[in-house]
């Protein structure tokens, strides 16, 4: 297939998503080696595949053992997921880095507006140890791009990072402090504030470091300790280029180009709720249809259990039994 044929993902709309996701199914189907045995091994193919919801979903553990490319490149990235000492770490091969610039960029100015407002402070300790960290390389990207002084990473030093908030509250300058949870929690038992101008954003995930709690009893500490109304969090996995964020209450919304659909814990290949479905907030396992994820699979059947609502938006619930604990681990609501 030649490569006009693959659409302009970032102009993807309610209109033209499905069309969208057809055409780079039938791309990905002819390029993808792996992703074409999978689908052969189930009975689909593009003889089979009509609708969206027809499209076979690629379980996430593939990037584990196969290397999950549409296409033959050389990778300008290679991000490597976390796990647990001995895991099997999930590999994905990134054939243009600047695709997946483009579409975390895209996807933060839609919900918070340009970087350059924000003083951007990563507290990320666990992942800058990690040579391969998408996470660490969105993070660097929107520090760089916030040209603030102080933006930056912060590892464990909580007195200078208590010190850079309570300046840029003084000044009235809006903060986005980004953190895996543990550290967050972390900081926030050593610094108690009163936070008007700064985000607090989690991006899940205790890696063993602390006892594992729900993502509300997270939130309520932070809030309680931070000054906080909502604590803000962000979905995103190493297999995929775009990410959902949520701005209070864990309700995950996603860009024009990323779609979330439920399928039955029992079935794996039963949709349950998905866009245009008449069942509604129905609980099931999430797939994820990524389109910027065009050079590997943008088709991604993931671990973690959700609900669908009617809007669109999506809840994470926790993870299937038996599944790998995750470095961006979820919690259990």
């Amino acid at each position: 297939m030649v490569n006009q044929e693959v659409p302009d993902i970032f102009s993807a709309n309610e209109q033209t998503f499905e069309d969208y996701a057809l055409r780079i199914f039938l791309y990905q189907y002819t390029n993808n080696e792996i992703y074409r045995a999978f689908c052969k091994a189930i009975h689909r193919g593009p003889h089979t595949v009509k609708l969206m919801t027809d499209i076979p979903f690629l379980p996430v553990a593939f990037f584990k053992t196969h290397p999950v490319v549409s296409g033959i490149f050389t990778p300008e990235v290679e991000f490597e997921s976390s796990g647990t000492s001995g895991s099997v770490n999930s590999i994905h091969k990134v054939k243009n880095s600047r695709l997946y610039a483009e579409s975390f960029l895209r996807g933060f100015r839609r919900f918070y507006g340009a970087p350059e407002e924000y003083c951007i402070l990563g507290l990320l300790p666990s992942y800058l140890e990690r040579q391969r960290s998408s996470l660490v390389y969105m993070v660097n990207e929107l520090i760089n791009l916030s040209g603030k002084t102080n933006s930056g990473f912060y590892l464990y030093n909580h007195k200078q990072l208590r010190n850079v908030l309570e300046e840029n509250e003084k000044r009235a300058q809006k903060s986005l402090l980004i953190g895996v949870t543990y550290a967050l929690l972390d900081f926030a038992e050593d610094c108690s504030m009163n936070l008007q101008y700064s985000i607090v954003m989690e991006t899940g995930g205790m890696k063993g470091r602390r006892e594992e709690i729900t993502r509300d009893a997270v939130h309520a500490r932070l809030e309680e300790r931070l000054g906080l109304t909502e604590v803000h969090s962000e979905y995103g996995m190493t297999e995929l280029l775009s990410q959902a964020y949520s701005k209070g209450g864990g309700r995950f919304e996603t860009p024009p180009w990323m779609k979330v659909l439920i399928r039955s814990e029992d079935d794996p290949f039963q949709l349950t709720v998905y866009p245009g479905s008449e069942s509604t907030a129905k609980g099931g396992v999430i797939n994820i249809i990524d389109l910027a994820n065009i050079h590997s699979c943008s088709f991604i059947a993931t671990d973690d259990i959700g609900k669908l609502h009617p809007d669109l938006s999506f809840e994470v619930l926790g993870r299937l039994d038996n599944s790998d604990v995750r470095g961006c681990g979820l919690m259990i609501t």
